[in-house]
């Protein structure tokens, strides 16, 4: 009976990971449907299904892009792009690192999908207005963003999830992880710039024309300005400070939703629907389908291997986590394959008895990451961008960002394998 589980576990999840690869499906949908399977063949209980969604991951999302679905009808984005090709007098190297630069702050701060999204319009307004391709723009946020968003714990997705499967503080995350993120963006804007140098030349008389722009004609609500940002600096301070008075970060972005709704007096109903809800549903399915995994014994399987090969040695062992996540980061989507990683880590840490798990989930984090710039499917923030693009008229095709998303990523992962090596192995 156990070997017809332990088969049934490793089918349901293989199915339910070409099912999201492939996108045949919305990715929503077939997490769903994959946890809805796990049910019906009783490789989980109702009871020990929910137990396994990660509800702090969940909480956190929806308590940030609540914060951020009010926030952005300030318009606040919008002025500080226009503000910033104002301020580089509309020439088309410098804008390129400064809506680069934005969007890694967001990305940091906010999310990465969030970043894009705020980030995407303004660029194809600049462009039209500068008569510039936005496709070196439009790769360049992608990887900007992944990058930011590799620094904090609420920067990407995989960051959530491990910080909320493990001690890890938000101050960790930035301690640990943003010297290396702004070390790589650095090196790779430098580089990116080079490469597209000859598609970011400007017209002077266009360049004249920026300069007339008023970017505070772009701020739609000061009132609501003021409360939104007063309300996010407290929710990110919250973070700094959920170690110290022991508050999960889901309660803090909650929390801050809350009282940004009560202060602002905004229609719920409206706000909610800023909601990301399929992206909440595909977390939840997908923790369920990784939980059976869990629950009849792949995942404790798959760590015996892993060890047999390292030794359980902290280096080998990180140095493995780290390649493997990227290179598998940067063709299936990181956010599944982090939920299968963390408890195989949790496991390899049991049985291996490594004590200090933290270089694995540094080495997890970039992995991932930074992995995900190595394809147009590697992370959400990359499909969102290709399909605002495709709506434009300018497709982005997966061959045309693999030729400058790879390199890209095999580099800054390099760097990372040699910051881990030097400062946390």
């Amino acid at each position: 009976m156990l070997e017809n589980q332990f088969l049934m576990a490793v089918i349901v999840f293989f199915v339910t990971y070409v099912l999201i690869v492939s996108e045949i499906f919305h990715r929503s949908v077939t997490a769903m449907a994959g946890a809805i399977v796990v049910l019906f063949l009783g490789l989980l209980s109702f009871e020990n299904a929910i137990s396994y969604v990660d509800w702090n991951t969940i909480g956190l999302l929806v308590g940030m892009m609540i914060i951020v679905t009010i926030t952005r009808r300030t318009g606040v984005f919008e002025y500080l792009a226009m503000k910033a090709a104002i301020k580089v007098k509309g020439d088309g190297f410098k804008l390129l690192i400064a809506l680069s630069f934005i969007t890694a702050v967001a990305s940091a701060f906010l999310d990465n999908v969030t970043a894009v999204l705020l980030m995407v319009p303004v660029t194809f307004a600049l462009c039209d207005e500068l008569e510039l391709l936005p496709l070196p723009f439009l790769i360049t946020q992608i990887i900007a963003c992944n990058i930011g968003g590799t620094a904090t714990l609420i920067g990407d997705p995989p960051n959530i999830m491990i910080g909320s499967a493990t001690h890890l503080t938000f101050n960790d995350f930035i301690i640990n992880l943003a010297p290396i993120s702004i070390f790589v963006f650095t090196v790779t804007i430098f580089l990116l710039g080079i490469v597209f140098r000859r598609q970011l030349m400007v017209k002077p008389d266009l360049q004249e024309k920026i300069l007339k722009i008023n970017p505070e004609d772009e701020l739609k609500d000061r009132k609501l300005l003021k409360q939104s940002l007063t309300v996010l600096g407290l929710t990110i301070t919250g973070f700094a400070l959920h170690g110290v008075f022991h508050i999960e970060t889901a309660v803090i972005a909650l929390g801050g939703a809350a009282i940004l709704l009560v202060v602002t007096r905004e229609e719920p109903e409206e706000v909610l629907m800023g909601v990301e809800w399929p992206t909440i549903f595909f977390f939840a399915g997908l923790f369920i389908v990784v939980g059976a995994l869990k629950e009849v014994g792949v995942i404790k399987a798959i760590a015996e291997y892993a060890l047999s090969l390292t030794g359980g040695e902290i280096v080998s062992t990180g140095l493995l986590v780290l390649w493997l996540s990227a290179v598998a980061s940067a063709f299936v989507d990181n956010i599944p394959f982090v939920a299968t990683m963390i408890p195989l880590i949790q496991e390899m840490g049991q049985m291996g008895g490594i004590d200090n798990l933290d270089p694995l989930w540094w080495s997890l984090a970039l992995g991932a990451c930074l992995g995900g710039n190595g394809s147009l499917v590697g992370a959400a923030a990359n499909v969102i961008v290709a399909g605002l693009s495709e709506k434009k008229g300018v497709p982005i095709s997966f061959i045309g960002f693999l030729k400058v998303g790879f390199p890209v990523m095999v580099l800054s992962v390099f760097l990372a394998m040699i910051y881990l090596y030097i400062f946390i192995y």
